[in-house]
């Protein structure tokens, strides 16, 4: 994710072929967020999970994405509780009922993947876990409009109106996803808001990244002094969760994978395991 406004002005058009390097990519992200899931539990620490993420991603021939872009320090974003994106890895070390948002991303044969996934310990609050849901929920309706002939504009009216006017949550109007390729930030931006039929006309062979971010409270947020991490203005919980998507005909091929995730949360019992609903 990046801030509005922040895009390259370079939206590129994919071969099958890049698309299938791509996917290789973003696979790799979901192996990593996968052993987040299967290891993630109260007393780790954020530096922990970056470790052992950053030599995953090596081990198979990869580099970290995130680390040294625009001089972040790390390879993971991990945003904790009311931290909505961009956190950095630290000593905290997590507790029970703390939601941590964990994004990845890779550069594997020159492409990049991208994802992320939000993580409940323990004993998380009710209002807190129907916040994961909803906000992964619209994710897949944002994803069901990403096809060829749509507009961007109709996949964040999707993920909007299911958040704010189905639910009564604030979606972040002050980042975006984007388009993915050999670059981490490529056009399009992707808001998580918008009007039906406006926007970049949506054609096969593009690749974006969905990312929506949803609060409990506020859409409005704050930076913290680190300059990176972004806070919900009013402190309360947000959600993150993110999938790279090809834009095809009919349906978009979703080049990411969360069910390795999630079946590492099933085998987990630290972890809650969020459902989609509709």
């Amino acid at each position: 994710m990046f801030k509005a406004g922040d895009a390259k002005k370079n939206m590129y058009f994919k071969t099958d072929a890049e698309i299938e390097l791509l996917r290789q990519s973003c696979l790799l992200v979901c192996k990593v967020l996968a052993q987040v899931g299967r290891t993630l539990k109260p007393g780790m620490t954020g530096r922990q999970l970056d470790t052992a993420a950053e030599a995953l991603i090596r081990d198979h021939g990869a580099v970290p994405a995130f680390k040294g872009y625009r001089d972040f320090p790390d390879t993971l974003c991990i945003s904790i509780n009311e931290q909505v994106v961009h956190g950095i890895p630290s000593d905290y070390e997590f507790r029970d009922g703390d939601v941590v948002s964990v994004d990845c991303g890779t550069i594997l044969n020159g492409f990049v993947g991208d994802a992320a996934y939000t993580f409940a310990i323990g004993n998380v609050k009710p209002a807190t876990m129907e916040l994961l849901h909803v906000t992964n929920t619209s994710l897949y309706k944002g994803i069901e409009q990403a096809v060829h002939g749509k507009r961007i504009g109709d996949i964040g009216w999707a993920i909007q109106t299911y958040c704010e006017k189905v639910h009564p949550y604030g979606v972040v109007r002050d980042l975006v996803g984007h388009g993915v390729g050999k670059d981490l930030h490529e056009d399009p931006e992707v808001p998580n808001h918008g009007k039906r039929g406006s926007g970049v006309f949506l054609r096969d062979g593009l690749v974006i990244a969905i990312e929506p971010m949803v609060n409990l409270g506020t859409k409005d947020v704050r930076q913290a002094a680190d300059n990176w991490t972004i806070i919900t203005r009013d402190n309360k919980p947000s959600a993150h969760y993110e999938h790279s998507v090809a834009i095809r005909k009919g349906k978009a091929d979703i080049l990411s994978d969360h069910k390795m995730i999630e079946e590492a949360i099933k085998n987990n019992p630290e972890l809650m395991q969020i459902s989609i609903k509709s």
